[in-house]
């Protein structure tokens, strides 16, 4: 008597997310910890220097937080107004930040009242940056103009009014101490030099431009603003590189990681995605609660810091890895003891044993060998079976159409059984793997029950459902069809116009051979 061979369960592959490694890398941060601010979060800016706290602006005040803290351990609340755009120098030493009033206050971090105040704009100021000399600042404001300001005097050194609409982003080039840029809502990105009296270069972003961004080699430049992040080549004369339009909403902020190899976004539609900037692909994403107005990213890449308009401060730091200090000593054996015969290799003349597996049996393989199909099919119609691994129920439905016992094994069962019987085919019949299989099932249980229908409406009920289903599904074919003949009927156009030009080039090149000839 030959051995039973299991039921074999054709594996199908699963749709789902590619996981790459800079999946597992983005996934590496813990769950995040929620801090509930005043007002929407205009500005996060982390400290360039250890311990990496970061400045959080919103409403009238600027928080400090330490890495891990939920509480801010300082604040500057000296503004009658909303405060914006709070910006670190390089040092860590000292803190910037604009206001509703139209004036610039310098911070030291271990005060409390500002150091210098600078007065020259006459609406609100949104952008505050340093240059990288750490004795400048330049600012941007909602009366259209870009202002440099000298620190140690507290004077104006030069003011710009270039721009036709609000100034709302900046940032400074760390490679060139006197350039710095600017966004605007007149949809331009201008580059300024300030030992020039006018721009230096004009960038047509073509939306209004929400933020700015410069790598740290100072050769690209990325504008946000629309749906658009925009990369520019700087060094070619502000050459387009790459348009990307991965959002649904506007996109609100920018913002790099320590090696400069990501690019991160944020946007309106609550999603930051994450861009390589070798192929400006989109490699990850996160998804959050609100709409997004800040984002930063600590200088050791540990930390995720997203403002949201809520006034939610969404932070999330990385797992910390595991290391195994202790390293437990392996048990050494005898080497005679532990190699002997693991690397021999047979000879031709030799006679191999082979040790025979036991093969365990899942519990319908059992049924089915002892030819109990009614409960070989109770055994995966059990919830666990058939919402996890349905492929498994319909392998067993197959194996027992080929054996001839289906309709045997479906008859005979009560409402409970033909309910929960029903509700699975309904469910699956229109999946592409399961179909050919589904319909016979149902063409059987519909023959079998026919004469109840009407006596219970449990069962009525999931017929009508199943109907539903299979009548939902023609209707896509038919629709898919359509889609598909139109297809055809335009790459056929094509084909004919591609061949038609191909036609008139040879018969041109024929033309211009004969007359050349004929003029030899």
């Amino acid at each position: 008597m030959a051995a039973y061979k299991p039921v074999v369960v054709q594996a199908c592959p699963k749709l789902g997310e590619r996981i790459t490694q800079d999946t597992l890398y983005w996934r590496g941060y813990k769950t995040p910890v929620q801090i509930k601010e005043f007002g929407a979060v205009n500005k996060i800016d982390f400290s360039p220097v250890p311990p990496y706290n970061y400045a959080v602006t919103a409403s009238s005040r600027i928080h400090i937080y330490g890495r891990y803290s939920q509480e801010p351990i300082k604040t500057f609340s000296r503004f009658r107004d909303a405060a914006y755009c709070a910006t670190y120098r390089d040092d860590g030493r000292l803190l910037a930040a604009g206001s509703e009033d139209g004036g610039i206050r310098l911070f030291d971090i271990g005060g409390k009242a500002p150091l210098r105040q600078f007065e020259g704009h006459t609406k609100p100021v949104h952008v505050v940056g340093f240059l990288s000399d750490k004795y400048r600042i330049f600012s941007g404001g909602d009366d259209y103009s870009s202002n440099l300001w000298d620190i140690p005097s507290a004077t104006e050194i030069i003011s710009y009014s270039e721009h036709t609409d609000y100034v709302r982003c900046g940032c400074a080039s760390k490679v060139n101490a006197d350039v710095f840029i600017t966004g605007s809502y007149d949809h331009t990105v201008k580059l300024f030099d300030a030992r020039t009296k006018s721009s230096v270069m004009t960038i047509e972003h073509g939306h209004p431009v929400e933020s700015v961004l410069l790598f740290p080699s100072g050769g690209l430049l990325v504008s946000a603003g629309g749906r658009y992040v925009k990369v520019w080549d700087v060094l070619k004369g502000g050459q387009l590189l790459v348009s990307l339009k991965n959002h649904h909403k506007t996109v609100t902020c920018l913002c790099l990681n320590s090696s400069g190899q990501r690019l991160l976004s944020g946007s309106l539609d609550r999603h930051v995605k994450i861009y390589s900037t070798t192929s400006y692909k989109v490699v990850h994403s996160f998804n959050y609660a609100t709409s997004i107005l800040s984002l930063a990213l600590s200088p050791e890449d540990e930390t995720i810091v997203v403002g949201m308009t809520n006034g939610v401060l969404n932070v999330k730091h990385r797992k910390p890895e595991e290391k195994n200090d202790k390293s437990q000593k392996k048990r050494q054996p005898a080497y005679r003891t532990y190699v002997k015969g693991r690397t021999y290799m047979p000879k031709q003349e030799d006679f191999c044993v082979s040790k025979p597996v036991k093969r365990v049996l899942r519990k319908y393989d059992k049924l089915l060998r002892s030819f109990q199909s009614s409960k070989a099919l109770d055994a995966v119609l059990e919830p666990p079976i058939m919402l996890h691994t349905p492929e498994v129920t319909v392998a067993v439905m197959q194996e027992l159409h080929r054996r001839g016992t289906l309709r045997s094994a479906l008859a005979g069962r009560d409402e409970k059984q033909v309910n929960l019987l029903l509700t699975f085919v309904a469910r699956r019949v229109i999946e592409p793997r399961f179909t050919s299989v589904l319909v016979t099932v149902a063409d059987i249980i519909t023959d079998i029950y026919q004469p109840v229908v009407g006596q219970s409406a449990i069962v009525d009920k999931q017929f009508l459902k199943l109907q539903e289903a299979i009548g939902k599904e023609i209707d896509y074919q038919e629709e898919l069809l359509e889609v598909l003949g139109m297809m055809d009927t335009l790459f056929a156009t094509f084909t004919k116009k591609r061949d038609t030009c191909l036609e008139e080039n040879k018969s041109n090149g024929l033309t211009e051979i004969i007359e050349t000839n004929r003029n030899y």
